[in-house]
């Protein structure tokens, strides 16, 4: 993941198509990895909202990802009202930015898709408290035989566990959802790469919060109704733009 916090851009995003009278709802341009907690918030509010998931392992690539983005909301403008960002930075040191400046787009906040879900001051106290630690989602619990076993060629050099995670201490599960089937399978990943689990029951109020934010912020509204935990969390983070250590 990237050090480098960016902050969102601040142009409200609206299709340069050609195409007349685009419907009245709004893309979102998502990662793979955030896209059906992103979905889910979305029906919950009846948000007119379509989730476009880009494939959840450009984070193994993140210079990828703003190339990918600028593609993605390119090709779906002439059929929508406005475009929005379902990233965060990732690793991306501010080239996504750069792009959704160049399209009037605008982004979820963070740095990274931790801090839509456990809050960036929290995954820094983590961070500070432990630095070897690693951080799992729901998704990626769910996801771990792919996404980080075969992706790293743990499963056929389970050898190279060692090269890999020697210098973890823990595992820390950002638990939106911590169904016992769940915190198995977190367990599990855990034991896998030889660390201790810890679990961090977050729910989804922070990314609820943020969705909630950039959307009346590109449909130029009021602000929002949330659920009562999101609404607990207070505005969306916004953190200064700035290389951390």
């Amino acid at each position: 993941m990237s050090s480098s916090r960016t902050a969102p851009t601040s142009t409200t995003v609206s299709s340069t198509s050609s195409r007349s009278d685009p419907p009245d709802r709004v893309a979102l341009v998502a990662c793979g990895a955030i896209a059906g907690p992103c979905r889910e918030i979305a029906v919950r509010h009846g948000w007119p909202l379509d989730v476009h998931p880009l494939p959840p392992l450009l984070h193994n690539r993140p210079a990828d990802i703003a190339a990918e983005v600028r593609r993605a909301a390119v090709r779906l403008g002439p059929a929508y009202s406005s475009i929005a960002v379902g990233y965060a930075d990732c690793g991306t040191y501010g080239a996504l930015d750069e792009v959704c400046e160049e399209l009037g787009l605008r982004r979820l906040p963070g740095l990274h898709c931790y801090d839509l879900f456990g809050g960036a001051a929290n995954i820094e106290r983590l961070l500070a408290a432990q630095p070897g630690t690693y951080l799992l989602t729901d998704f990626l619990v769910r996801s771990f035989a792919r996404t980080v076993e075969e992706e790293l060629g743990l499963d056929r050099w389970p050898e190279l566990r060692d090269a890999y995670f020697g210098h973890y201490t823990r595992v820390v599960w950002l638990a939106q959802q911590p169904a016992e089937e769940l915190r198995s399978l977190a367990q599990a990943a855990a034991e896998r790469i030889g660390l201790p689990l810890t679990v961090v029951e977050t729910g989804d109020a922070r990314l609820e919060r943020a969705l909630a934010d950039l959307w009346a912020l590109d449909r130029g509204g009021p602000e929002q109704q949330v659920s009562p935990a999101a609404a607990a969390e207070g505005p969306a983070a916004r953190p200064p733009s700035r290389r951390a250590g």
